[in-house]
């Protein structure tokens, strides 16, 4: 196998993040002009992709450590992108929120750990039916 299936998660849930941000980030972008629904399908499409590919890696890497990754980092690149292209102005307590999730993000990645599975090595019994 070309890529490890770590690696392959870790792509998964990158791209789950990356789609997030830019399905939420959309959000701004939808106008009132009376087009009804086809407005959000953009949105919709993103978060979509987005909740795929999270479930994607959620196979290899622990569900609770992917889905802080993607709800931690993801709040922090939608706030980037706000203050970056959506005129934000973000304050020293929101600041410091960010930071705080940002170094809980690291604590809790840093300690995963990535152990074999062990039911490869034991084979499963067969059950048996007595009646």
């Amino acid at each position: 196998m070309l890529i490890s299936r770590m690696l392959l998660a870790r792509m998964f849930l990158t791209g789950a993040i990356l789609t997030e941000v830019a399905g939420t980030s959309s959000m701004t972008l939808i106008s009132d002009n009376g087009a009804g629904w086809l407005n959000y399908l953009p949105m919709w499409v993103l978060i979509a992709l987005s909740y795929l590919m999270l479930a994607k890696a959620a196979k290899t890497i622990s569900i609770g450590i992917a889905f802080a990754l993607w709800e931690g980092l993801g709040i922090a690149l939608i706030t980037l992108v706000s203050v970056l292209f959506l005129d934000y102005s973000i304050s020293t307590q929101e600041l410091i929120g960010l930071a705080l999730a940002i170094v809980g993000i690291v604590m809790v990645t840093l300690g995963e750990t990535h152990d074999e599975p062990t039911s490869a090595s034991r084979p499963m019994k067969e059950a048996v039916c007595t009646r």
